[in-house]
């Protein structure tokens, strides 16, 4: 499994620190990430693939850090928002997948056979050539796993895949990423996803205020939601 290590990380939006003194090194094939709003959870997500940089401290894949090396960690680390209009960017379904591609500098064929494949995969090939926009919310999460599955990437990052979806596609969702070959850091509020995780992150405050397994770091996290108050951070 890739090595994610976070050393000292802290970082501030203007005034506001939303992270401080972030220590982890995460290698487990399935690793769960828990917080309330404004935890610092996201923030935490979206730094393993550097679309947000630590204020203090390093992030770094496989030694690679996201600061110096970000180009090379984004081909490795894909990043699934909560909202999937958020990274539909073509106009229609294929477009939209092949795009992911365009770094590669592929063979037309081969651009054209992985597009092909990867929409097969998620039943989407039906509307290979449909607006992308006008799919249902659960197709448009489809779209967005299959746009960077597409680039095969060591490690997918998602940050609340399941929100804004329906029971039936939070289901349909949950149960493509859980049999995904690929190392998975999932953000969420539904903590029933995390059955069979190796690990969870609890994030409160701006702090990782319990690390271990499911059931332990659950428990740890009714704890933190019994809390009114919670830790602040200095």
């Amino acid at each position: 499994m890739t090595e994610i290590r976070f050393t000292g990380v802290g970082h501030r939006f203007g005034e506001r620190t939303v992270l401080a003194g972030v220590d982890l090194v995460l290698t487990e094939r399935r690793i769960g990430v828990v917080g309330g709003n404004g935890s610092g959870k996201s923030t935490l997500a979206r730094m393993i693939n550097g679309l947000v940089l630590p204020s203090t401290g390093t992030v770094t894949v496989d030694g690679l850090s996201t600061a110096r090396k970000g180009r090379d960690v984004r081909r490795r680390v894909g990043f699934v928002f909560t909202d999937p209009d958020n990274q539909i960017v073509m106009p229609t379904v294929a477009e939209d997948v092949a795009f992911s591609l365009r770094r590669h500098r592929l063979p037309d064929p081969e651009v054209r056979r992985r597009v092909t494949e990867v929409l097969d995969r998620f039943d989407l090939a039906g509307h290979a050539d449909h607006p992308a926009h006008q799919l249902s919310g659960g197709q448009k999460q489809l779209l967005a796993l299959a746009a960077v599955l597409v680039t095969d990437p060591d490690v997918l990052v998602a940050d609340e895949p399941t929100t804004l979806l329906d029971a039936r596609n939070a289901r349909r969702v949950a149960a493509l990423l859980a049999e995904l070959p690929q190392q998975v850091v999932l953000v969420t509020h539904h903590l029933h996803l995390l059955s069979g995780f190796d690990r969870v992150v609890v994030v409160d405050g701006g702090r990782v205020v319990a690390d271990a397994d499911p059931a332990t770091a659950l428990a740890a996290y009714d704890r933190v939601l019994a809390d009114p108050a919670g830790p602040a951070i200095p």
